[in-house]
Order: C-alpha cells, then structure tokens, then sequence
C-alpha cells in the first residue's frame, strides 16, 4: 500500500515539473510578445497621438491587448440576427465581450441564476470534485472571472475549458444574453408602450 503511494506521489511530482515547464515557457513566450507590443505602440502612439485625441473612447479602446493568440472568434447572435457579444477562443481560456452597442446589466436575469450559477458554478464544482478524488489537477479547474463596470457587464473569461463544455458555454452564453436583450428591449424609454 505505502510502495503505491510513493508511486503515485512520484508521478504527481512529474506532472507538476511537466506543468511547471510548461508554465515557464508560456511565461517567456508572453513576455516576448508584450515586448512587441510596448515596441508597436511607442511607434504609433508617436505619429498618432493627435489622431487618438479625437477618437472617441470604446470600451474596446480600454480594453488591454490581448497577450494570448485568438484561434477563433464566434459571434453570438440573437435568432434574428442581432450581435449581441463575440466568444474569442485563446491558447488556454475563452473571452466572451458583449457587442460595442449592447450594454448588459449583471441584475438583469437569467444572467445570476442561470449563467452563473447553473452553468459555470456547476462545472466548476464538477471539476473540484474531481480533484477530491484524484482525477484531476487544481490548476485543471475551471475558473471564470466577470469584469463589470458598475453593474455592466465587459467581459466573462473563463479557464481551463475542454471542447464539450466550450460548446455548452457558447450555447448557454448566446441563450442568456438574448434573454436580457429581450428584457432590455421590452423595458426601454424609447419604445412605444403598448396596450
């Protein structure tokens, strides 16, 4: 019994060097990009600095250049066909930022009680479980973090997603954020009221 524990405490430790590796390189690789980027921009922001002025802001002007490489961006639609956010899929987490033109407050349901906590809490539980019992690492775990500004939402990034749950994420995300659209379009100052 204690020969197969030495064991497997042995193989942990192999796969915590391997990920430590891992961590290290991806750590250099990021920090050769930032590099590239702080070069780009102390470039242009010298010969565009009068233009910047006159541009007005966007949240995506505000938002920090990303330091992993995008694999895909999926735009996630109403079934009308309205823009309501773009999924960006990286190395090793997806970020999910709603439409330039779509302001989504986080109180507006089923954002709480259905994104949150009956998707990605529940994954997220799933996954410690797993870790309980062996099966998976802690930094294997899915993570998410929500930046909000006041209470409107800018962006959901989520780590550490296998390519089933990516499809669940996407799916349950497009359903949440069409059903606040609907509710911020029915309660909206400008629109007609109707008997």
């Amino acid at each position: 019994m204690e020969g197969e524990e030495i064991k497997r405490i042995a193989e942990l430790r192999e796969v915590l060097e391997e990920k430590i590796k891992n961590l290290e390189a991806e750590l250099e690789r990021m920090k050769f990009l930032l590099e590239i980027v702080n070069r780009i921009l102390v470039e242009r922001s010298f010969r565009r600095a009068g233009e910047i002025s006159k541009i007005k802001t966007t949240r995506q002007a505000e938002a920090p250049l990303p330091a992993k490489k995008i694999l895909r961006t999926i735009p996630l639609k109403t079934s009308s066909g309205e823009l309501l956010a773009r999924m960006y899929v990286e190395e090793d987490q997806i970020r999910i930022v709603p439409a330039e033109d779509k302001e989504f407050d986080v109180n507006i349901p089923p954002f709480t009680a259905f994104l949150i906590d009956k998707i990605l809490e529940k994954m997220k539980e799933k996954d410690e479980d797993l870790v309980r019992q062996g099966k998976l690492m802690p930094s294997e775990v899915l993570s998410y973090e929500v930046e909000k500004e006041g209470n409107i939402l800018r962006e959901i990034r989520i780590k550490n997603i296998e390519e089933q749950r990516e499809r669940e994420i996407r799916s349950a995300t497009r359903w949440t954020l069409e059903k606040m659209y609907e509710k911020m379009i029915s309660f909206s100052p400008d629109k007609s009221s109707k008997p």
